[in-house]
C-alpha cells in the first residue's frame, strides 16, 4: 500500500500486477481512479471515479420514508428527491490497508436519523476487484439500501471506439415521469437508459471497448440501474433494491442481520 496526491483525489494507492486503484476515503471512500496497464477507466474529477450509495441508492421519493409508524425527512438534493445516500459526502476511516486490499468505516449519524456502521472493503487482483459493503446496527432496527455508482469512461482514447454494454435482464422496472420507478415491471426497452433492471440470477453486465478491453460488472445481488446519457461515461450501478427501495422494497437492518452486498469487476485485455 502506497499514498499518492493529485490535483483530482487523494487516497490509498492500491496494486496487484499491471492493476491499479486508488481509493479516496477523505471524498466519500469511492474509487478515484483504476488503471489497468496504465489506462484509466473510470471518469476522472470530484464527483465521479465510483462511489458507494449507501444507506440508499438511486432516488427515495421526496426524501421521504417510514420506519413503522415514524415518517423520515432527508434533505432533498435532488429536487424534490433525495438521491444516492450520504456515504459520498462524508470522510470515512481507514480499518486496515496492504498492497492490494484496504477497509474503511464510517458511521451513520445526521441527516440519516438511526445509529449504524458501514463496512467497505476492497480487493485488487491483477484481473479483477471485489468491493463489498456492510450496514450493521446495535441499535433501532430501519430500512436500508447499499449499491455502488461507477462512471466508466465511454472512451478510452488512442482513437478507440466506444464502449459496448451488453447484459440479459428478466425485467425493467417501468420508470414514470418522476423519474421513480412506478411498481409495475416491465419487458427490457433499448437504450439510452436512467432505469434500474432485474437480473434475479444475479447482476451480469458487460462493457466491452473494442480491441482495447472486456470488463464484467457482476454481484449476487438482482438490481443493476444503467446510465448511459452522458456522453463521457456509461454506469453501471449494482444495488440491493430498486430505486425508492426504502419505500417500496424496505430492507430491515437489524442487530442481527446486517446488510451485506458485493460487486466483483473482471477485465480481460482485448489488444
Amino acid at each position: 500500500m502506497t499514498t499518492e496526491e493529485t490535483a483530482e483525489t487523494r487516497g490509498v494507492r492500491l496494486t496487484a500486477g499491471d492493476a491499479e486503484l486508488t481509493v479516496s476515503p477523505e471524498n466519500g471512500c469511492r474509487i478515484g481512479s483504476l488503471r489497468i496497464g496504465g489506462t484509466e477507466l473510470l471518469r476522472q474529477g470530484p464527483r465521479f471515479g465510483s462511489f458507494p450509495m449507501v444507506p440508499w441508492c438511486g432516488r427515495t421519493a421526496l426524501g421521504r420514508f417510514r420506519n413503522g409508524g415514524r415518517t423520515h425527512q432527508l434533505p432533498v438534493n435532488s429536487p424534490p428527491h433525495a438521491i444516492h445516500g450520504t456515504g459520498r459526502n462524508v470522510a470515512w476511516s481507514p480499518a486496515g490497508t496492504g498492497q492490494s486490499s484496504a477497509a474503511f468505516t464510517y458511521d451513520l449519524a445526521d441527516p440519516w436519523p438511526y445509529e449504524g456502521r458501514v463496512t467497505q472493503t476492497f480487493e485488487l487482483s491483477p484481473d479483477s476487484l471485489t468491493v463489498t459493503m456492510s450496514v450493521e446496527t446495535e441499535g433501532d432496527s430501519f430500512p436500508a439500501q447499499a449499491g455502488w455508482h461507477p462512471w466508466f469512461l465511454r472512451n478510452l482514447g488512442e482513437g478507440g471506439a466506444d464502449a459496448e454494454i451488453a447484459f440479459d435482464a428478466a425485467w425493467q422496472e417501468e420508470r414514470g415521469e418522476d423519474h421513480l420507478p412506478t411498481g409495475r415491471r416491465i419487458a427490457p426497452r433499448p437504450g439510452p437508459w436512467d432505469d434500474c433492471f432485474g437480473m434475479p440470477q444475479g447482476v451480469d453486465v458487460t462493457l466491452t471497448w473494442p480491441g482495447r478491453l472486456e470488463l464484467k460488472v457482476t454481484s449476487r445481488t438482482e438490481w443493476v440501474v444503467i446510465y448511459d446519457e452522458q456522453a463521457e461515461a456509461v454506469c453501471v450501478e449494482p444495488q440491493s433494491g430498486p430505486p425508492n427501495g426504502l419505500n417500496l422494497m424496505p430492507r430491515l437492518v437489524t442487530p442481527i442481520d446486517p446488510l451485506e452486498i458485493s460487486m466483483t469487476w473482471s477485465w480481460r485485455a482485448l489488444a
